[in-house]
C-alpha cells in the first residue's frame, strides 16, 4: 500500500470517493520506465519479440500479461474498455472458448499445465474473484472486471493461503460462483500419497526413537548434530504454568472453608436472635449481611485456584527467527483508538503510537491503526507529524536498546540513563534527539493551540479542501496511510511499519455504538488491508512500556500445545503519574494481581478494555478447534454402570455440525468442518457485504490475498467502515466487539469464553504497557460510575451470565461466578449505603441491632473476625499485594459504594425503565505541570453528596452518642462502644474521600481537622456538663419546696 497515497474520504451508501493529494509534502517516488497496467499499476512489459505487450488489439487498453491471463482464466474474458473477448496471444494457455487459430503455432503454452505451487498461490485470487463477481449475469459486462488485491512481502502470509483441491469439480465450482449467492471453497483430501508417506516416515522415526530407549539402537557419537541441543530447545513449550506454593494455598484456603462456617453459624445466630425494640433496624442489618456474603462467596471462590505463568522468549525465536529462513512469527495489527483531542491530548497518542512503531517485532509485521472517532483535524495532523518524527525515533529506540520507547517517559525517567550503555556516540545522539523531540512538541503545543479556536467556515487542509471532518456527527470516512512499505522508511533507509489513520463514516440518524463501534470498524479495515491473525488493542494513553510485549504474548498464541484454543492473552494494566499513596486506589491492584490470577486457573482472566492480544477468528465468532474425542469403552450391557446394551439412535438434528454457543451458533475453524460451515451460514448476513473482507475471514493464518490494486483496497475499506456496513448483520450481537454496554470489554469476553475459548494472563517482570488514571476525586468517582453503569446494562441484557450460555456448557462455574460478580457488584451500594448509615442511628437513637449477647454467641463473632482479617493475609502473603495497597482499596471500595456505583444503579434502572440514556463522558487524560497537582483539585459533583452525608450524620451520630454517655453515667459506656466502633469504621473508610475533599486550600492536615472537631465538641459537652464555674448551694431545693419553706 502507498504511503503517499493522500487522505481517502467517501462513503459508500452515497457512492462517493474523493483523494484528496497534497496535504502532505510530497515524496520521491520511483520513476516508471514504460507504460502502466491500468488495473494492477505494474509495468506493462515486453514481449519475446522486444515489443510492448498489447493485451486488447481493438482498443489498446494498458494491461499487463498478468492481468491478461488472469481475466481470460478466472473472469469474463473481456477488455475492460471496450467490452471485446481477449484473443489468445502467443505465450498464453488456451482457455474455454479460444477457437483454433491457425496463425499461432504455440504448442509449448498451448498444453501447458500449471504445478501445484502456482494453483496454489492464485487459489485464493480466484476464491475472491468469485465471491467479488456474485450475482452477474454472463450478460452483464458493466463494471465486468475488478482489480485485484495488492500484496507485497510483509501480507504474503506463510501458510495463509488455501489448499488446492485435487477433486475434479473444484474447476466447476469456482466458475459456478460468478452468477450464484455460493461461497466456494476447497477442501483437500487427507488421504494423498504424499500424507501417507510422511505418516510412514514419522511411524519409523517413533519406532526408532523406542527402540533407542530400549538399548537395541546405539547412536555412533561421530553421527550426532552439534546443533541437537538448539534444536531440542526450540522443541520445548514456549510458556508454562508457575503454580504457587502449597505452603502459601492451602492454608488459605482452610481459612476461607472456616471462613464460610463462621459465616453459616454467624447469619443462624441474627436470624434466631432479633431485637424486638428495634425490628427495622435489625431486619434492615439482617438483609445487608446476608447480602455481603452472597456477594463474598461471588468474589472469593473464583480466587481457588491461582496461577502465575512465566514465558521463554528464546524458545520463540529458536523456534520463529531462524538463522537464514524468512521471520515466521505472526504479524499483529495494533488498534489504538482515541475520541476528543481536548480530553485525550495529541501529544498522549503521539507518544503510544511512536511507541508501537519502535516495538522490538519485525518491521513488516506490525500495522498500526489509529482510530479518530472525532474526526478532529487536530488528530489527523498531529498523527501526520508522528509519522515524520518516527524516521528518526525509531532507528534511535532500536540502534540503543532503550526502555520505555515511549519519549515522554524515557526523557522523564530519573535513572541513570548511561547504564548499560556502551556506544560512544550514544550521549551525542540522545541530546540530539532529545532536542529533536522538544521541537516535536512545540509543533504538537502549536497545533493544539490553534485548534483551540475553530474558524466560522470550518477546517481548510493545505492544498485548499475542506476538512471532511468538520461536521463531527455528519461526515464521510476517511482513511490515510502515513507510513508503509513505500515511503516508510526511517533516516537509515529501513523499513517502517504500517501506520493507518481511519476515522469511520458518520452519518445522523444511524447507530454508532461508540467505542465497540470504532473497534468494530477498525476489525475490518485491518482485514482488508493487512489482515494479521492478531490483534492488539491499545487506549490512546497507554502505551508500550516494554518492547517485547508482543512477544511475550505470542508464546502463548504461537504456542502449538495451548496456543489453539487461546482466544486472548491478556495483560495487566499499570499506570504512571499516581501518588505514592495512591489514595483513591487508581492502581488497582487487589483486582490485577490477586482476582485476575486467580481466574487464569480457572477458564482465564477477563477482558478489560486495553493491553489485550486477541485471536482474529475468535472475535470472529468462531468457536475453538476441538480435541481428540476419547474412545467409548466397550461394554457388554450386562451392569447398567457400563451402559445400556441397547444402540442409542440419534436424530439427524439433534447435533448441530457447526458446534452451538450458548443461545447462537457459532462455527468451528477446523479444517476438516469448514466445507460444511461454509455450505451452512449466511456471510453476507454474518459478515457483511464486502466480497474482499468475506474472504479475509476465511484465511486463519491471515494475510491478504495477492491480487488488485490500492484503489480497490481503499475502496473496499472505505465500504467497511460506512455507518450502514453492519445494519442486518450479526456485527456487535455475535462478532467483534459486542454491543449493548458501556463497557463492551466485559461482554466481548464473556461471549468468547462461553464458545469454549480460554484466555491467558500474561504478567511479564517489566509491565508490558503504562496508562495515566484520572488521580482526582471527582474524575475517579465518575469513571467508577461508567463501569459500574456498564455492569447494570449488562446485567438486565439479554447477555446477563446470571442466564446466558447455559445451554453450551463451556463457560466453567467459577468463572461464571467471576463474571455473575462483575455484573451485580454496583446493587452492593444499596446495602452498604444502610449499614454506614445505621451506626449513626443507632448512636442518635440509643437503640442497636444486636440483642445482648452470651458469651458462647461472642465465639462466633470472634471467629467471623478473626477469618476476616486471616483471609487477608494469606491471601496478600501468595500475591505479593502490600497490606497498604488492600486498605486503599477496602477504602475506596465504601467510597465508590456509596457515591459511584449508587448512582450507577439508579441510571441503570431509569435507562432500563424509563429510556433515560446517559451520555458517556471521556475520562480527562491531561496531566497538570506540577506533581500530583491535579489530586488535590476541587470539582464539585453530585457524586460527592451521599458520601458527605454519611460522613456528617456518624461524626454528629458520634458526638451525639458520647453527649448521652457522659449524662446518663457510667453505665452507658458499655453499649456505647459497640455502636462507636461501627461508626468509627465508616469514618476510617471514608477518610480519603474527606481528605479529597478539603483539597488543598487548608495544609493543615486532615486527621488533625478530624480530631480537633470532635475532641472540640466532646469536651464542649462535658465542659457544659461539669459547669465548674457555677456555684453549687447545699440545701433544700427550691423548686420543690417553694420559697416560704
Amino acid at each position: 500500500m502507498e504511503a503517499s497515497a493522500g487522505l481517502v474520504a467517501g462513503s459508500h451508501n452515497r457512492n462517493e470517493l474523493v483523494v484528496i493529494q497534497g496535504h502532505e509534502e510530497p515524496k520521491p517516488l520511483k520513476s516508471l520506465n514504460g507504460q502502466v497496467c491500468e488495473i494492477c499499476g505494474d509495468q506493462i512489459g515486453l514481449t519475446a519479440d522486444g515489443d510492448l505487450f498489447v493485451a486488447c488489439n481493438e482498443c489498446g487498453f494498458p494491461v499487463c500479461r498478468p492481468c491478461y491471463e488472469y481475466e481470460r482464466r478466472e473472469g469474463s474474458q473481456l477488455c475492460p474498455q471496450c467490452k471485446t473477448r481477449y484473443k489468445r496471444l502467443k505465450g498464453s494457455p488456451r482457455v474455454e472458448g479460444d477457437e483454433d487459430e491457425e496463425d499461432l503455432d504455440d504448442l509449448e503454452h498451448e498444453f501447458k499445465v500449471e504445478d501445484e505451487q502456482n494453483k496454489e498461490k492464485h487459489l485464493t485470487e480466484a476464491l475472491l474473484y468469485g465471491k467479488m463477481s456474485y450475482g452477474r449475469g454472463p450478460d452483464d459486462d458493466e463494471n465486468a472486471h475488478f482489480p485485484s488485491i495488492i500484496t507485497n512481502a510483509r501480507s504474503r502470509p506463510v501458510s495463509g493461503e488455501f489448499p488446492l483441491p485435487n477433486h475434479h469439480h473444484g474447476d466447476q465450482i469456482l466458475s459456478s460462483s460468478l452468477h450464484k449467492r455460493v461461497h466456494p471453497y476447497p477442501v483437500s483430501e487427507p488421504g494423498s500419497a504424499r500424507w501417507d508417506q510422511n505418516k510412514d516416515d514419522g511411524w519409523k522415526d517413533r519406532m526408532d526413537e523406542w527402540k533407542m530407549k530400549q538399548g537395541v539402537i546405539h547412536h555412533d557419537p561421530d553421527d550426532i548434530d552439534p546443533d541437537m541441543p538448539l534444536m531440542d530447545e526450540a522443541r520445548q513449550p514456549l510458556s508454562r504454568k508457575v503454580p504457587i506454593a502449597s505452603s502459601k494455598l492451602n492454608p488459605y484456603r482452610m481459612v476461607i472453608v472456616v471462613r464460610l462456617v463462621a459465616l453459616g453459624f454467624f447469619l443462624r445466630y441474627r436470624l434466631l436472635h432479633p431485637v424486638h425494640d428495634a425490628f427495622g433496624l435489625w431486619l434492615t442489618s439482617i438483609i445487608c449481611e446476608i447480602w455481603f456474603a452472597f456477594s463474598w462467596i461471588l468474589d472469593q471462590f473464583p480466587k481457588w485456584f491461582p496461577i502465575e505463568r512465566e514465558t521463554y522468549l528464546d524458545r520463540l525465536s529458536f523456534r520463529y527467527e531462524k538463522e537464514g529462513e524468512p521471520n515466521m512469527l505472526c504479524p499483529v495489527d495494533i488498534f489504538v483508538s482515541t475520541v476528543d483531542p481536548l480530553k485525550e491530548p495529541p501529544l498522549v497518542t503521539s507518544n503510544t503510537v511512536l511507541s508501537i512503531l519502535a516495538m522490538d517485532y519485525p518491521v513488516d509485521k506490525i500495522s498500526c491503526y489509529v482510530s479518530d472517532d472525532g474526526a478532529s483535524m487536530l488528530t489527523f495532523e498531529s498523527l501526520s507529524e508522528t509519522a515524520e518524527f518516527a524516521r528518526k525515533w525509531v532507528p534511535f529506540c532500536k540502534k540503543f536498546s532503550i526502555e520505555p520507547r515511549a519519549p515522554e517517559m524515557y526523557f522523564s525517567l530519573k535513572v541513570d540513563y548511561l547504564k548499560d550503555k556502551v556506544q560512544p556516540t550514544f550521549v551525542k545522539e540522545r541530546r540530539a534527539m532529545k532536542r529533536e523531540y522538544e521541537e516535536f512538541k512545540v509543533r504538537i503545543n502549536a497545533l493544539v493551540a490553534k485548534a483551540m479556536k475553530t474558524p466560522p467556515g470550518g477546517w481548510i487542509m493545505q492544498d485548499g479542501t475542506p476538512w471532511p471532518g468538520n461536521n463531527t456527527r455528519d461526515h464521510p470516512g476517511m482513511i490515510q496511510v502515513f507510513l508503509g512499505h513505500s515511503g516508510g522508511h526511517d533516516t537509515e533507509g529501513n523499513e517502517l511499519p504500517r501506520l493507518v489513520y481511519v476515522s469511520r463514516e458518520k452519518r445522523p440518524g444511524f447507530q454508532h455504538h461508540k467505542k465497540a463501534g470504532a473497534m468494530n470498524s477498525l476489525i475490518r479495515v485491518s482485514a482488508v488491508l493487512t489482515n494479521a491473525p492478531f490483534m492488539l488493542n491499545l487506549d490512546c494513553d497507554h502505551y508500550v512500556n516494554n518492547s517485547k510485549a508482543a512477544r511475550e504474548a505470542m508464546c502463548f498464541l504461537m504456542d502449538p500445545q495451548v496456543g489453539r484454543r487461546v482466544c486472548y492473552v491478556q495483560f495487566p494494566q499499570r499506570f504512571d503519574g499516581i501518588d505514592r499513596h495512591d489514595r483513591y486506589a487508581n492502581r488497582n491492584t487487589v483486582f490485577f494481581d490477586i482476582n485476575m490470577k486467580g481466574l487464569d486457573g480457572i477458564q482465564g482472566p477477563v477482558y478489560v478494555g486495553t493491553g489485550c492480544v486477541f485471536r482474529r477468528q475468535a472475535l470472529y465468532g468462531y468457536e475453538p478447534p476441538k480435541g481428540p474425542k476419547r474412545p467409548k469403552m466397550a461394554s457388554c450391557g450386562c451392569c447398567p454402570c457400563f451402559g445400556s446394551r441397547k444402540n442409542k439412535k440419534y436424530s439427524k438434528h439433534s447435533t448441530s455440525a457447526s458446534g452451538q454457543t450458548g443461545e447462537v451458533p457459532g462455527p468451528s475453524f477446523q479444517d476438516d468442518d469448514k466445507e460444511l460451515l461454509m455450505s451452512q451460514m449466511n456471510f453476507e448476513k454474518r459478515f457483511g457485504q464486502s466480497a474482499a473482507f468475506v474472504t479475509s475471514t476465511l484465511m486463519e493464518q491471515g494475510g491478504v490475498p495477492p491480487s488488485s490494486s490500492p484503489a480497490a483496497l481503499l475502496k473496499e475499506a472505505i465500504h467497511v467502515i460506512s455507518c450502514g456496513y453492519e445494519d442486518k448483520t450479526d456485527w456487535g450481537s455475535e462478532l467483534g466487539w459486542i454491543y449493548g454496554s458501556i463497557t463492551e470489554d466485559i461482554l466481548t469476553g464473556f461471549k468468547m469464553h462461553c464458545r469454549g475459548w480460554r484466555s491467558i494472563y500474561c504478567m511479564p517482570e517489566r509491565p508490558a504497557f503504562k496508562g495515566s488514571a484520572p488521580i482526582n476525586l471527582s474524575d475517579r468517582l465518575n469513571q467508577v460510575l461508567r463501569w459500574a453503569l456498564g455492569s447494570v446494562e449488562i446485567f438486565f441484557s439479554r447477555h446477563s451470565p446470571a442466564w446466558y450460555g447455559y445451554k453450551s456448557g463451556h463457560l466453567k462455574w467459577l468463572e461464571r461466578f467471576a463474571y455473575v460478580n462483575t455484573t451485580v457488584y454496583p446493587f452492593t451500594s444499596l446495602p452498604l449505603l444502610a449499614y454506614c448509615t445505621l451506626p449513626a442511628i443507632c448512636l442518635l437513637t440509643g437503640k442497636f441491632i444486636m440483642p445482648p449477647i452470651s458469651t458462647f454467641a461472642s465465639l462466633f463473632f470472634i471467629a467471623l473476625f478473626i477469618s476476616i482479617f486471616t483471609t487477608s493475609i494469606l491471601e496478600l502473603r501468595w500475591s505479593a499485594v502490600t497490606i497498604e495497597e488492600w486498605w486503599r482499596n477496602e477504602q475506596f471500595w465504601v467510597i465508590g459504594g456509596v457515591s459511584a456505583h449508587l448512582f450507577a444503579v439508579i441510571q441503570g434502572l431509569l435507562k432500563i425503565l424509563a429510556g433515560i440514556d446517559t451520555n458517556f463522558t471521556v475520562t480527562s487524560k491531561a496531566s497538570d505541570d506540577e506533581d500530583f497537582g491535579e489530586l488535590y483539585a476541587f470539582k464539585w459533583t453530585t457524586l460527592l453528596i451521599p458520601p458527605t452525608t454519611i460522613l456528617v450524620i456518624n461524626l454528629v451520630g458520634v458526638v451525639a452518642g458520647i453527649s448521652d454517655a457522659i449524662n446518663n453515667g457510667y453505665q452507658s459506656w458499655g453499649p456505647l462502644f459497640g455502636k462507636l466502633f461501627f461508626s468509627f469504621w465508616v469514618i476510617i473508610h471514608l477518610y480519603p474521600f474527606l481528605k479529597g475533599l478539603m483539597g488543598r486550600q487548608n495544609r493543615t492536615p486532615t486527621i488533625v481537622v478530624i480530631w480537633s472537631v470532635l475532641l472540640a465538641s466532646i469536651f464542649s459537652l462535658l465542659w457544659v456538663r461539669i459547669d465548674p464555674f457555677v456555684l453549687r448551694s447545699k440545701g433544700p431545693d427550691v423548686k420543690k419546696c417553694g420559697l416560704n419553706c
